[in-house]
């Protein structure tokens, strides 16, 4: 009865993370009194195409005029692009729409700017960059395509090819690491759940925030999709946090199943002699966190709210309230593990020196 309505408070805080976007920063992070953020909102509003950061394509190789104007004819039919420019001429819609060079010579290789009006934060000018890869190079030369759409998709394709390797990997290490501190197969489980269910709930409440606007104006930022390597930084610490977290706690409660309590009573004491530490040194940190929100730059404003936000979830609502409801719901069944681990636990289980009871 106690955790229901707090998973579902955490499920509903996660709720937004179906709709997540990722970005990389640009001028937008800055205040809307900044010169390079005024000049970067007149770019994007009175000029046509996002001149601001269009796709930049360069090529290993000088190739010659006739087969630079092909490639560039074949790059301006591609949907969503408004032209492209080169040294020999702006092209659209794959006819030469000026003969004027649009870009400088360059000395063993040539450029083309591929002009759209798509927000290089968007999906749609992830989609442009994939499509305009898609077109076949110039013969004898290698064509590259870069800016800040094609950044973002290789961050993303990058971070996105090892992280399950990652996560895999630290999963391993802290079921490893809580079975041989507590000689329990449960435990590592039941901490890795609810530890999901918070972060899950972190960023959640951020995406609601910082991507869709909900007290933007409050907060003094524009809304933005999130910046992927501040999305990544939160997470690390965030787990990192709660897994000391939980160790402070879980290692207290294992210590009084040791002397012989029960599963409730030894929840009850373990923590009624951690929990005020615990809670006091998450608010002191989340203080500490929270006042990047002074910043004007609002990724600093994201990752400090997010952080902050992460350790108070862990230390109330996570350690306070469903590590020991899940404890009770249970019982003895959460320190479970099959007798062949069992037996190498007392071999090389982590364990603190037995502390003399108090009279």
């Amino acid at each position: 009865w106690v955790a229901l309505p707090v998973v579902a408070v955490l499920l509903a805080m996660a709720a937004p993370l179906a709709g997540i976007e990722f970005g990389t920063p640009d001028d937008r992070v800055l205040p809307a009194s900044a010169g390079s953020r005024q000049a970067g909102d007149l770019l994007r509003e009175e000029f046509d195409g996002d001149g601001t950061s269009p796709i930049r394509v360069v090529t290993t190789s000088t190739i010659d005029d006739e087969s630079l104007a092909t490639y560039a004819a074949d790059l301006s039919r591609v949907d969503d692009v408004d032209r492209v420019d080169t040294r020999v001429g702006t092209y659209v819609d794959g006819t030469l729409a000026s003969k004027t060079p649009a870009l400088p010579p360059g000395d063993g290789a040539d450029e083309l700017a591929v002009v759209n009006q798509l927000d290089r934060q968007s999906e749609e000018a992830r989609d442009l960059v994939r499509d305009v890869r898609a077109v076949p190079s110039p013969a004898g030369t290698e064509a590259l395509v870069g800016g800040g759409a094609a950044e973002l998709l290789d961050s993303l394709d990058a971070i996105g090819a090892k992280l399950p390797f990652a996560v895999g990997g630290l999963a391993i290490a802290m079921v490893v690491i809580l079975f041989l501190f507590t000689g329990s197969l449960v435990q590592p489980l039941r901490a890795l759940v609810l530890n999901v269910i918070g972060l899950g709930a972190t960023v959640g409440t951020t995406v609601l925030i910082f991507q869709e606007g909900f007290g933007a104006d409050l907060l003094g930022f524009t809304a933005m999709p999130l910046n992927v390597s501040m999305v990544v930084l939160l997470l690390v610490i965030a787990f990192g946090l709660s897994m000391d977290y939980e160790v402070f706690v879980l290692g207290r409660i294992t210590e009084m199943r040791r002397r012989g309590l029960g599963n409730v009573e030894a929840v009850v004491q373990g923590l009624a002699h951690t929990g005020r530490i615990v809670t006091t040194a998450a608010a002191l940190i989340a203080t500490s966190f929270f006042a990047f929100m002074v910043s004007d730059i609002s990724f600093m404003k994201f990752f400090g709210l997010g952080v902050g936000l992460a350790i108070l979830i862990d230390a109330v609502l996570i350690r306070g309230i469903l590590l020991p409801a899940a404890m009770r719901m249970l019982g003895e069944a959460a320190w479970w593990a099959p007798r062949p681990l069992r037996r190498l636990h007392k071999k090389v289980g982590l364990s603190e020196e037995p502390v003399p009871v108090p009279v």
